[in-house]
């Protein structure tokens, strides 16, 4: 259960840090995989800047 928890936030996390305001080209498939492996790999690191960000913006 924490893992599947721990999944989702690192791929909403990618999306609110690494790829804040920016455009994304390419199929779905790709930008699905390129954000899950970010969020599953740099999670530990990324949820918590994302939750910093969010509470100070």
């Amino acid at each position: 259960m924490l893992i599947i928890l721990y999944v989702i936030l690192g791929y909403w996390a990618t999306g609110k840090t690494i790829y804040a305001n920016k455009v994304m080209i390419g199929s779905w498939g790709s930008i699905f995989l390129t954000r899950f492996a970010f969020g599953f790999f740099l999670g530990w690191i990324l949820i918590p800047w994302a939750l910093i960000k969010c509470i100070f913006h």
